[in-house]
């Protein structure tokens, strides 16, 4: 294959950045996409040119680093999959791909298609752990857990932390990733302590870090490739407002 890829390049968090044309071929649609990539940055290297900076780890899809938007969609053209997971039989021979980082206030771009994603952590730090002492495994086992409150724990607790939920959505909302972080802890009996306290505490430092408010576009479910549901957003209000009220009494 014979590709022709525009790719964002930005020296550093102050430079301004622009859209690089590359011309590649040799592509085998059997590649993932970020082994393609790979063979343009041996090329590149070997050119004595600075390689393509972007972020990637497993390559499993579990990691959630590899984060990029290809032609406008996060993670590229297929659903329910990370761009790692992504085959360059998912494109054309001739097709001009275009590859850019994350867009979001929250997410400044470090060099390329590299963003720092660290304003999760401090999310995650904020609140979206469980304190109290549980035990050990035999002891956390033997809690009794409603299947239905199981199988929805274990869906948000899917979340990989990618940001594809902030990237896709017109206020570059983090609603999805909060709610999956909040709501697989509330439906367990572990995560019940501090549900009112870990809800305000994370939803505030969500505000904190710049991400915008969720208006229910949904563009976050279609882009998530883990498909985490909208419906864990509605279970995150509801503890919200429980927990806001809950505090006001006090």
């Amino acid at each position: 294959m014979k590709l022709t890829l525009h790719i964002w390049r930005q020296k550093s968090r102050t430079d301004a950045g622009q859209i690089v044309r590359y011309n590649l071929d040799g592509v085998s649609p059997d590649m993932s996409f970020l082994e393609m990539l790979d063979t343009l940055n041996e090329r590149l290297i070997k050119q004595g040119e600075e390689p393509v900076a972007f972020d990637h780890d497993c390559r499993e899809g579990i990691c959630g680093m590899c984060s990029m938007m290809i032609n406008g969609l996060a993670h590229g053209p297929e659903r329910a999959t990370t761009t790692c997971q992504l085959h360059m039989r998912s494109f054309a021979d001739g097709d001009h791909i275009y590859i850019e980082p994350w867009r979001a206030a929250a997410f400044p771009v470090v060099k390329d298609l590299v963003c720092d994603r660290s304003a999760f952590d401090r999310v995650i730090q904020s609140g979206g752990y469980v304190s109290v002492n549980t035990g050990g495994a035999p002891d956390g086992n033997a809690l009794p857990v409603a299947k239905v409150d199981q199988d929805r724990a274990m869906d948000a607790a899917e979340c990989i932390g990618c940001g594809a939920c902030v990237a896709a959505c017109p206020n570059a909302s983090a609603m999805l990733f909060l709610s999956a972080k909040v709501s697989h802890l509330a439906q367990l009996p572990q995560g019940q302590p501090e549900r009112k306290d870990r809800v305000r505490k994370m939803v505030a430092q969500h505000d904190r870090e710049g991400f915008g408010h969720c208006t229910n576009i949904n563009e976050c479910e279609a882009a998530c490739p883990k498909e985490i549901s909208v419906e864990h957003i509605a279970q995150l209000n509801r503890d919200f407002i429980a927990g806001t009220v809950s505090s006001a009494v006090k």
